[in-house]
């Protein structure tokens, strides 16, 4: 992978560049669409490629072990060849997981034990086993086991976590630089930040991933209940330290003033479920606001749901149609929503390229953040 910086805006630490795969070539800043289960749910191949524009997707290690399993996706020749989605692909380590399924997990030195959501089954990850898991997907860029405490979190834990997963970071390393990808293309690891919410942690941490002279960098670790600030402050003290020169992804964020905000920070790539998710309880972001499509507003308000047409559906879907399907659950109101929020994220962090680029994000910025809070 190789990690090309374009442009720097004047006044604030936005980037453009270009991150380039085997897959294909990524321009940053960039939202990834969550495709868990090898699927972005409610959406087709074509879309996400031709309305959506995704450049690249995010899979889940946890979720693509149980189903379909190793033995599958090994058959088929990989993740790309299994979904149809031939531009890159980027897979979570399941550390996610590990805060996620707190209930049902014992964290020890050697790995995560915890069982199965679906049907119970003990699992064991090691970040031995993470790499071969992750090697055996086949997906581009490959994250390291980590564990993502919750929040709050006491200073203590915040700190042993931290460097447990640092020494998870060592092993991982050292199992991945020992083994070769299976399906003829390179993969790359990215190495996460830790440290809850305290800024000497988050110092220590990222000054240990960046020592790691990785191809690129991940923060983890935010966006799980933190005020926005916390979250923000926490970003600018890690991006300080993180290289340049190498792409920086905050994993998990966010809104879409989260994302302009870390744009300004320095972040290049971002993930969330929010789009499809709120899209599916009929929540739509728009360049002018947040629209509640169940209000009753909407029922017969005929006008596009964007009227800056920031995505496809604006050409043949009205609000009032829109919120039609999603009153009468209608799987294709879960769709259209679906591919309206993913292509309005893609459309917004391609705006702030354009804008970075132009050397006026920082006043774009400003303008749009005071929009896309507002429910409309």
């Amino acid at each position: 992978m190789k990690f090309k910086l374009e442009a720097t805006d004047p006044k604030s630490n936005a980037r453009a560049g270009l991150v380039t795969t085997d897959h294909g070539t990524i321009e940053t800043p960039i939202f990834m669409p969550v495709g868990t289960a090898a699927a972005v749910k409610a959406v087709h191949k074509h879309e996400l490629i031709e309305d959506i524009k995704a450049q690249i997707i995010l899979g889940n290690t946890y979720h693509l072990y149980l189903r379909p399993g190793l033995d599958i996706l090994e058959k088929a020749g990989g993740l790309h060849s299994f979904n149809g989605f031939t531009r890159p692909q980027l897979t979570d380590s399941g550390g996610y997981q590990v805060y996620s399924l707190a209930d049902s997990r014992k964290i020890s030195e050697s790995g995560v034990s915890f069982k199965s959501h679906i049907d119970g089954m003990k699992l064991f990850f090691t970040p031995e086993r993470v790499m071969d898991i992750q090697r055996t997907i086949g997906a581009d860029i490959i994250m390291a086991f980590d564990e993502c405490t919750p929040y709050p979190c006491d200073y203590e834990y915040a700190k042993n976590s931290m460097e447990r997963t640092h020494r998870w970071l060592k092993r991982c390393c050292e199992r991945f630089d020992g083994t070769d990808a299976k399906y003829g293309y390179d993969q790359t690891l990215f190495p996460i930040v830790q440290g809850s919410t305290y800024t000497d942690l988050r110092k220590q941490s990222a000054e240990f991933i960046a020592s790691q002279n990785r191809e690129g960098n991940a923060i983890g670790g935010l966006s799980v209940g933190e005020p926005a600030e916390e979250m923000y402050a926490m970003t600018d003290v890690v991006t300080a330290i993180l290289p340049k020169d190498k792409p920086r992804y905050l994993m998990g964020v966010g809104t879409p003033v989260n994302i302009l905000e870390n744009i300004a920070l320095g972040i290049d790539m971002f993930d969330c479920v929010m789009p499809t998710r709120n899209a599916r309880n009929g929540m739509l972001f728009t360049s002018e606001g947040i629209i509640n499509i169940r209000n009753a507003k909407w029922q017969d308000d005929f006008s596009p749901i964007d009227p800056n047409g920031t995505s496809y559906v604006d050409s043949g879907y009205s609000k009032a149609y829109l919120r039609h399907l999603i009153i009468s659950k209608e799987i294709l109101g879960a769709q259209i929503a679906s591919i309206h929020n993913l292509a309005f994220y893609l459309w917004l962090v391609g705006e702030a390229r354009k804008h970075i680029i132009a050397g006026d994000f920082a006043s774009w910025k400003n303008t749009m953040v005071k929009k896309l809070d507002y429910r409309l």
